[in-house]
């Protein structure tokens, strides 16, 4: 068994083999030249690496033969990674002159191009044809699953009417809270110190109580009175009625119970090709989600519920800057907290905390969302949810349901690694 500091994070590791590729890589490329999360996601591991044929490189901490496989297994395929940028370079600008505007091209486009990189090689002088054909192939399976589908549904004036009218009743016939809710949430507690039932809390339907008390509670309910309620997940006190909306953007998505019924589907329908195909067609999951948006936490599934619960008590105390956390410390809570205060990136915003920037620059905002760290786990804890409930994906126990809720905390922590070391290397740059 090789020493912890004989090992070297995966991730590490694939970002030096990709820089060691050389020019011509750009188009799947971020702006430092490393690899960009969905190259790595859907081209890297699943057709290069194909962990599921080498498991020894399946883990997130690779020995030094290891990393010295991965590397050679990339750089073998770097003639066609090459041709796979210049192919999504020829979809981007045949999918601009077809019109064609639905979707993440990254994420509709980055396992295509490399198929055609495998199958064609670099694209020939006029590939015009088979970039069309492609194209069509991707529509055609994609079965009607689209958001230029969800704007032709939405946006017709009867339809439209019909979705706020059902809307309306649906709001109106939720149900209120049962006063319960502490009870719940004592129990969350107990659950995530180990010595409570995840699968009492769902068949008592305690998710359902503490969703339905976000409509009416405005005192707190994670221990203490400096959280608000709702943990970042509305900007309101309470949640208003959803409206079905007539657009979306990525950059611009509202905090989850303050989103539209068009702004749930399009987040859905921004996913992998291969997760759309398991979506019903657009008119079906919009009858769906005007239920499902009246629903406690926006959720039908009582084991996501219950899992939103215990994401409230986690996050209430999560403590990465160390200061002391606001609700009492479960086991879980003292393991993820001991794991994210070794975190360089924490230990730099603890750092800024005593010793702020005074021009109130990047570095200093980061510190600052490290004091509110339930608002992002939060809203990425619904996010991931919300995707189980519309594909009916439920939680059966308790160690299905602590995969999720700290593998959140894991990207949350990872998102802002990635954010510190962007800010760092600007400042590096600009000196």
């Amino acid at each position: 068994m090789p020493l912890i500091d004989e090992l070297r994070p995966r991730a590490m590791v694939a970002d030096r083999a990709w820089r060691a590729l050389g020019p011509g890589l750009e188009p799947l490329s971020g702006p430092g030249g490393a690899p960009l999360t969905r190259t790595v996601k859907l081209i890297v591991l699943p057709l290069v690496i194909r962990p599921s044929l080498r498991p020894e490189l399946a883990g997130e901490l690779l020995d030094a033969q290891q990393a010295a496989q991965f590397e050679k297994l990339l750089a073998d395929a770097g003639p066609t990674l090459e041709a796979t940028a210049q192919w999504f370079t020829v979809l981007k600008k045949t999918r601009r002159a077809l019109g064609i505007v639905g979707g993440n091209p990254q994420d509709l486009y980055f396992q295509l191009c490399f198929e055609l990189a495998t199958e064609h090689g670099n694209p020939p002088s006029d590939p015009s044809e088979i970039a069309k054909t492609a194209l069509q192939d991707v529509a055609d399976a994609s079965g009607g699953r689209t958001v230029d589908a969800l704007k032709d549904y939405v946006l017709d004036p009867a339809r439209h009417s019909r979705l706020e009218a059902e809307l309306g009743a649906a709001w109106a016939n939720r149900g209120l809270g049962t006063g319960d809710e502490d009870t719940a949430t004592a129990l969350a507690a107990e659950v995530l110190d180990g010595t409570g039932s995840f699968t009492a809390m769902v068949y008592h339907a305690y998710g359902s109580v503490v969703g339905r008390a976000l409509w009416t509670r405005t005192e707190s309910l994670w221990g203490s009175e400096e959280l608000p309620v709702h943990l970042g997940l509305t900007r309101h006190d309470k949640p208003d009625r959803p409206e079905v909306g007539r657009g979306a953007s990525t950059a611009t998505l509202p905090a989850p119970l303050d989103r539209t019924l068009f702004e749930r589907i399009f987040v859905e329908l921004q996913t992998s090709a291969a997760r759309r195909e398991e979506l019903p067609p657009v008119p079906e999951l919009a009858g769906r989600e005007v239920g499902r948006s009246c629903a406690p936490f926006g959720l039908y599934d009582e084991s996501l519920r219950v899992a939103m619960v215990l994401g409230g008590q986690l996050a209430a105390g999560l403590d990465p800057l160390g200061g002391g956390a606001a609700t009492a410390q479960t086991s879980a809570h003292r393991a993820v907290n001991r794991r994210w205060q070794r975190e360089a990136s924490a230990l730099r915003a603890r750092r800024m905390t005593t010793s702020p920037d005074p021009g109130g620059g990047a570095l200093a905002t980061l510190a600052g969302e490290l004091r509110t760290p339930w608002a992002a786990y939060m809203r990425r804890l619904w996010v991931r949810l919300h995707g189980r409930d519309v594909r009916a994906a439920s939680l059966g126990d308790l160690e299905s349901a602590w995969e999720v809720l700290d593998g959140v905390v894991r990207s949350v922590m990872m998102d802002h690694r990635t954010k510190v070391r962007s800010a760092l290397r600007a400042l590096s740059e600009s000196v």
